[in-house]
């Protein structure tokens, strides 16, 4: 059979075997202070592997994989605005923006010197680097803040403030990047002033285009389409409404030049400012289990085995790194507001780079090796997987600790 070809049943029989696996990681992992995802990026590793010896995976597979990834990471952006909350956002502003600010400039200049001056990477990669290094996954850390009743206090309360505008922020500079990125390959140094200016021109053009259409259709459409969908059919039927109009915005994003990823997070906004809708949420997430694990094992797929061991000599560099600027960055601003185990406690809350960070690589190593090379981006996966599992366990001591009994939690 030849590569092109595409092998039906042998695609159901390994969809239907990863989704089988993914359960079994998942319900393995549950069981551990170690997040699902860094059990998924290693599934898709060994499937990688697998297939270099064993040469199952056919071009048609590669595309089924490479659509299911696809639709995973609209589930993971889509999930992420849905879980938004910008109103309550806006009314924190005053007191969340210092750290926020403080975050990404502090974050992102520590990520760029990292990967430039210590890495000798190319000053491309060095910024898709940076812009990855603003992330945060804070659904990493939120679940330990659950566990120990401490997510509605002040402190729990800024984490995901905070967070929240990370990662509007860092889905903003990303759509900002790589609208500029692909000119900038074509152009040379002294055309580049007048050509970012053009590209971010029309990008702020567009995106205040798009944005408005979605706070439109927010604001007057769809609080009633959804009302007239709960009325016409039980749960979960109106969720898939949701669902669909939300693959429908994001494609258009899609279309329109902003990337998938920049419209799932758009439509979950869309729909987050309408109670109804996000007590919907519950219908979505047996959905999102089954497809967003895919996108993970996608990251999994996308890592070369003969960089493995550059990339860990250099993740460890940019681990260490990516540690300390959130620990700096978030750190300073609450120790100066409110005491060192505040400091502490949110700075490493904050350190996880999942979703977001690992969405921003994949889409620089899609560009080609002038952007983001293998190893760079073998070397932030090994950064993702790493702080993902070190930041709930000290999380949780810190939590559980007298630490923090000498100030207001």
């Amino acid at each position: 059979m030849s590569k092109y070809e595409l092998n039906y049943p042998l695609v159901i029989l390994m969809v239907g075997s990863v989704v089988f696996l993914v359960m079994l990681i998942k319900s393995g992992l549950d069981r551990t202070s170690v997040p699902s995802l860094v059990g998924f990026l290693i599934l898709g590793f060994f499937i990688r592997l697998a297939d270099d010896y064993l040469g199952f995976f056919t071009i048609g597979c590669e595309e089924i994989f490479g659509f299911l990834a696809q639709i995973g990471l609209f589930t993971l952006l889509f999930r992420v605005g849905l879980e938004s909350n910008l109103r309550g956002l806006l009314g924190q502003l005053r007191r969340a923006s210092v750290i926020w600010i403080a975050n990404v400039i502090i974050t992102g200049l520590i990520g760029f010197a990292t990967a430039f001056y210590m890495l000798h990477y190319h000053w491309v990669a060095s910024l898709v680097i940076a812009t990855a290094f603003t992330a945060t996954s804070v659904g990493i850390s939120v679940a330990v803040w659950e566990e120990s009743g401490m997510l509605n206090t002040p402190r729990g309360e800024l984490l995901v403030d905070v967070a929240e505008m990370d990662d509007i922020s860092a889905v903003v500079l990303m759509a900002m990047l790589f609208a500029v990125l692909p000119s900038l390959k074509s152009g040379s140094p002294p055309d580049w002033l007048p050509m970012i200016s053009s590209v971010l021109g029309l990008f702020l053009i567009k995106l205040i285009g798009f944005g408005t259409l979605c706070f439109l259709f927010s604001r007057y459409a769809e609080k009633g389409l959804t009302h007239f969908f709960r009325n016409l059919e039980p749960p979960p039927d109106p969720m898939l409404v949701v669902v669909a109009i939300g693959l429908m915005i994001a494609a258009l994003a899609d279309l329109l030049g902003f990337s998938l990823a920049i419209g799932a997070f758009f439509a979950g906004l869309v729909f987050s400012r309408d109670p109804d809708s996000v007590k919907l949420e519950s219908s979505f997430l047996p959905l999102y289990e089954l497809l967003s694990p895919f996108f993970f094992i996608g990251i999994g797929l996308a890592l070369d085995p003969a960089v493995m061991d550059t990339a860990l000599g250099m993740g460890g560099i940019l681990l260490v790194m990516a540690i300390l600027s959130k620990l700096i960055a978030n750190g300073v601003p609450v120790f100066l507001m409110g005491g060192i185990a505040g400091a502490l406690l949110i700075g490493a809350s904050m350190v996880p780079r999942a979703e977001i960070a690992m969405v921003i690589m994949h889409k620089g190593l899609s560009l080609g090796e002038w952007a983001v090379p293998s190893h760079a981006y073998a070397a932030m996966v090994v950064v993702s997987a790493a702080t993902c599992i070190l930041s709930p366990p000290a999380v949780r001591s810190l939590l559980n600790s007298r630490f923090l009994d000498g100030e207001a939690r």
